[in-house]
């Protein structure tokens, strides 16, 4: 399975990216580096992308292998929360009427 990555944020230890398929945006990926390098991962896959349970392993995959070189699935040190839903918007706190 091949997304397109987009970076969307960058912190001294973290990430977001927006991977997408055909134009389209799939999912969204949190990326948190820990000590000993660890990283710690949340994929939110977006329902309507068309990605289902089955295709969890592939995605994955293909974020250790694109994201992640200096870690990997298979030596234990990439952990993921993997969410599929829908996305409700994008909110931010606001200064009250009058201020």
């Amino acid at each position: 399975m091949h997304f397109d990555i987009m970076r969307v944020l960058r912190t001294p230890h973290s990430e977001r990216f927006v991977l997408q398929r055909e134009g389209r945006d799939a999912a969204g990926v949190d990326l948190h580096y820990l000590v000993g390098g660890v990283v710690a991962g949340t994929v939110s896959i977006f329902h309507d992308a068309g990605i289902g349970d089955n295709d969890v392993p592939a995605v994955l995959a293909f974020i250790d292998e694109s994201l992640l070189p200096e870690a990997s699935i298979a030596e234990g040190n990439i952990h993921f929360t993997v969410i599929i839903g829908n996305v409700l918007g994008s909110f931010s706190a606001e200064a009250p009427a009058g201020q």
